[in-house]
């Protein structure tokens, strides 16, 4: 099976990266079956051929978790980013919901207030 991922190429400390259509199987070093695209994430450029990248969705090609929010972003797959390729700590995770429920009291007393301040009819 095909699958569509990203290959690092590049100096050291100065990253970029191909999009290319390999087996899933192989290196992503090795010889790519067509290289789509490349981004370069220090600069934030994109260059990708849309065309083969849709035809390669169209033959069953499978874009990895990273590709697939790529795709995502540049409208070329619909829906929501549904691959999380970022992970969370459970420590960290904890104190970004004590943060929440600290904050949350504080917004619900700013928006019960302008309803108590309309007169009732």
């Amino acid at each position: 099976m095909l699958s569509i991922r990203l290959s690092r190429v590049g100096k050291k400390n100065q990253p970029l990266f191909r999009l290319i259509v390999i087996d899933e199987h192989k290196d992503p070093w090795g010889k790519a079956v067509e290289i789509l695209g490349n981004r370069n994430p220090r600069s934030k450029e994109m260059v990708l051929n849309v065309e083969r990248v849709k035809y390669w969705l169209s033959k069953g090609a499978q874009p990895s978790n990273t590709v697939a929010n790529i795709l995502i972003d540049q409208k070329i797959l619909e829906g929501q980013k549904k691959h999380s390729v970022t992970h969370i700590s459970k420590k960290r995770r904890t104190k970004m919901d004590e943060k929440k429920a600290k904050e949350a009291p504080k917004e619900t007393p700013a928006a019960e207030a302008p309803k108590s301040e309309t007169p009732a009819a």
